[in-house]
């Protein structure tokens, strides 16, 4: 016998005792995709997670979240700020009071328009706890993607309803916007890359300075 015939022997071998051609059928697998990761506090992961990309992440009651956005941007140093049509209504106030310069996105603004602003806010659609990453379904309240990745600082508020164990979860959670045709974004910290001898730099392909606010 050679090695052919001695390694297809040991397959009809194993396979004697298979009734079920379909793997899937034969083997069921008792897992659900989609299905969220034990972890024992999902909040506190994404924030640590979040956080280690060199985000800053603030934790507030929902009510608190407009003044806490308007508080966050002057310590950014922020005079202007391009919000989507979307955005919440008590945001757009609490940072027009403030003394920034809100500008709209109606009509699209120009690369060069963009590039003259300081900063974006925007709601957010999932945010994953294991990966600390943001995912933008850009929704009214997000805008268009140039919105989020040409202005130096972004200001995003995710909810604690919106935070997911992992990304099979998150991917779970934004198929119906992938359905719809929705573009997504994901972020995980301030853009950011290295070169050859490591050395970071911030900033090259979006956001350099990512502001969190986890709304609860």
């Amino acid at each position: 016998m050679n090695a052919r015939e001695e390694i297809l022997g040991r397959v009809r071998t194993a396979l004697a005792d298979v009734t079920e051609l379909d793997p899937v059928a034969d083997v069921p697998v008792a897992w659900e995709y989609g299905r969220a990761t034990a972890m024992a506090d999902v909040l506190e992961r994404f924030v640590e997670t979040t956080e280690d990309y060199k985000a800053t992440v603030v934790r507030a009651a929902a009510g608190d979240v407009p003044a806490l956005i308007a508080e966050l941007l002057a310590g950014a140093g922020v005079a202007t700020a391009v919000l989507p049509s979307g955005l919440d209504d008590a945001w757009r106030a609490a940072i027009a009071a403030s003394g920034v310069r809100v500008l709209d996105d109606e009509p699209q603004l120009s690369r060069a328009e963009l590039d003259r602003i300081d900063a974006v806010v925007t709601a957010s659609a999932v945010g994953i706890a294991e990966t600390g990453t943001i995912v933008l379904d850009h929704a009214a309240d997000q805008g268009r993607r140039a919105l989020t990745l040409v202005p130096d600082t972004h200001l995003v508020v995710v909810r604690a309803d919106q935070v997911v164990s992992d990304v099979a979860e998150a991917v779970a959670r934004l198929a119906p916007a992938v359905t719809d045709g929705a573009p997504l974004t994901w972020i995980s910290g301030p853009s950011a890359t290295s070169d050859i001898e490591l050395s970071r730099v911030e900033g090259v392909h979006g956001p350099r300075t990512l502001l969190v606010i986890l709304s609860e």
